[in-house]
């Protein structure tokens, strides 16, 4: 590839399991909530499977394991304190999966926009982003509290996409769940999907254009995927 040739491309990323490897973070605040309740601890590897719609539904889904559920008043309790003990130590073992950093410089130096389409909260993402350095490669970064619809609507992406200056027709979503697919797809736009995310059943059943093994694949993708568009 030459530089430039991704000159008028926008790359929207989702961030956890895609990004960075949150779940052993999330799963410690999750626990410290489920503590609140009296409610058994989510093992890792069980929880990995549960993220990606966000606070709420995380704690929703491991309440529901344990054979509980909670009302909508104390459901926003439980919420809010898991926030306070997430964003207290946000990127304590939160990591980029291998080869992250080089596949964003990778396609920033082919002339890219980089943008960040998350059913996080922005204030959160933002906090992870600047912990582990990333923040300074997007030019947008959308949570879903910034859009009226997150996704798997269409408008998140949508939101991240023009929120870092750039076009439908010339995007491509990069993630690693249903919702991600959905979103990029009722978008118009082509989609990848990371194998070693959060996806709970298998990334090769998620209906992506590609499938990202690892993130030196991604840049021939977009290439692909783009040229492909009329």
């Amino acid at each position: 590839m030459t530089s430039g040739e991704l000159g008028d491309a926008t790359i929207v990323f989702d961030l956890d399991g895609t990004l960075v490897d949150t779940a052993p973070d999330l799963v410690r605040a999750l626990n410290r909530t489920l503590d609140i309740e009296g409610l058994p601890h989510a093992k890792l590897e069980t929880a990995r499977n549960m993220v990606g719609q966000g606070a709420r539904v995380l704690i929703e889904r491991a309440s529901a394991a344990a054979g509980v559920s909670f009302g909508t008043e104390r459901l926003d309790q439980l919420t809010a304190a898991f926030i306070d003990f997430y964003r207290a130590d946000i990127a304590r073992e939160s990591r980029t999966f291998p080869g992250v950093e080089h596949a964003l410089d990778e396609l920033a130096a082919l002339g890219a926009k980089l943008a960040v389409c998350t059913n996080k909260r922005t204030e959160l993402s933002n906090m992870l982003l600047d912990a582990l350095d990333l923040s300074r490669y997007f030019s947008a970064i959308v949570g879903a509290d910034a859009v009226t619809q997150r996704k798997p609507h269409p408008e998140h992406y949508l939101a991240a996409v023009q929120r870092a200056g750039g076009v439908l027709r010339r995007s491509v979503m990069v993630g690693d769940s249903a919702a991600d697919v959905g979103a990029a797809r009722a978008a118009g736009a082509p989609v990848m999907a990371v194998t070693f995310g959060y996806c709970d059943g298998g990334a090769d059943k998620l209906g992506a254009d590609a499938l990202i093994f690892r993130f030196s694949e991604i840049a021939p993708a977009c290439r692909r995927l783009l040229a492909a568009r009329p």
